[in-house]
């Protein structure tokens, strides 16, 4: 889509630059890009998982320059993601080395290694706590304090890092299909724009990328009755993946002599959904398939609707407007939503008066219509 540019009206807007900033620091307060880091965990991983780029630091630095505004930090950190050079390709990495902090199954009561809650809000009171309006640095120096020396001393069995999947147990079973390894290159949707039909790689890149809250919705329009029956979480993990590049120089393929990068954080959901399978003679099983959702940070919400999305799309009946991949691709990516809604603030002079010249041609032409009908009456 193209537009006219408008010439002029350079001082105003550098006065509306200004302005921005005084908004920004007109309180007498500078926000500590530390600070955020440190203390704004969630919007952080979120910012970070809609951008595609995994540093904390750079995504504190995007929510200071935007004011907390997630879609403006997003499209902060995207269009500096653009200008990276790509440097190295990392070896695929593996969901079962994650080093697992937090490990739920909403399937199963008991799994191998046990459940761990680890770090969440989901078993607190959503009550304002207003004892954080004057908490201090050295109240949080004794708690830590505390905290540290409790955990050390605990003989309480710490339980192991490592734990074997779940869906495997079902897949022993025969109650789930047995996945063939695919060792296709991935498309890459930052380098090479979205064709249809497209492909399960791409899918799954555009879901992770997506805004969280519009990922959320579309899977909750899929429970509500838009394509599939109940799913469950069949594991949900939070943990460090640990990342491997080959030598940059000898490019082994040798697996003992890749360089241990470092880790990055993300959440895994595996959702079960119940499907009925028809089988000889026309007897009828329930089986399960899987959908399968991944993203930078702990952001689990966002992991379960994109495994719920995933095995949606994998249906493609397009009676659903969430099985529909173009209706849910195109329209859940947050730079091209927010930036097309956010254009319409741009001048449009020159179409919408096309518009109003053409809507006063037409109430003109009925008013000399209308006259001629009197004239006729009369």
């Amino acid at each position: 889509m193209g537009y006219v540019a408008v010439k002029g009206g350079t001082r105003a807007i550098e006065e509306s630059i200004k302005r921005l900033k005084y908004e920004r620091l007109k309180n007498g307060t500078v926000l500590d890009v530390g600070q955020i880091e440190g203390g704004m965990r969630s919007l952080i991983d979120q910012v970070m998982s809609e951008s595609s780029l995994y540093s904390p630091l750079l995504a504190s630095l995007a929510i200071k320059q935007a004011e907390g505004s997630p879609e403006e930090a997003v499209f902060l950190l995207r269009a500096y993601r653009s200008t990276l050079p790509r440097k190295h390709y990392s070896r695929v990495a593996e969901p079962e080395r994650m080093r697992v902090e937090r490990r739920i199954s909403a399937s199963f009561k008991d799994i191998p290694g046990g459940q761990v809650l680890g770090a969440t809000t989901d078993y607190t009171h959503r009550l304002l706590d207003f004892e954080l309006m004057s908490e201090t640095e050295e109240a949080v120096q004794r708690w830590l304090s505390d905290f540290y020396e409790d955990s050390f001393r605990s003989d309480e069995k710490v339980p192991s890092e490592y734990f074997p999947k779940v869906l495997d147990y079902l897949r022993k079973e025969g109650l789930m299909e047995i996945c063939e390894i695919d060792d296709t290159e991935p498309d890459d949707v930052t380098k090479k724009s979205l064709k249809f039909p497209s492909s399960r790689s791409q899918r799954l890149q555009i879901l992770t990328r997506g805004q969280t809250g519009a990922v959320t919705s579309l899977a909750y329009a899929v429970i509500r009755g838009y394509g599939t029956l109940h799913p469950t979480v069949g594991e949900l993990r939070v943990g460090s993946l640990p990342v491997y590049i080959d030598d940059p120089v000898n490019e082994s393929q040798e697996e003992e002599e890749s360089y241990y990068i470092g880790d990055v954080k993300v959440s895994e959901a595996e959702m079960l959904v119940p499907v009925t399978v028809e089988k000889e003679r026309g007897i009828e099983e329930v089986e399960f398939e899987v959908g399968y959702g991944i993203c930078y940070g702990q952001n689990e919400t966002k992991a379960i609707a994109m495994g719920i999305l995933d095995n949606s799309l994998e249906q493609g009946e397009a009676r659903y407007p969430t099985q529909d991949e173009e209706f849910v691709l195109y329209h859940i990516d947050s730079v091209e939503s927010t930036g097309f809604i956010s254009h319409l603030k741009m001048p449009h002079y020159v179409t919408f008066q096309s518009k109003l010249d053409s809507a006063r041609k037409t109430k003109q032409t009925e008013k000399v219509r209308e006259g001629q009908k009197d004239e006729i009456t009369l």
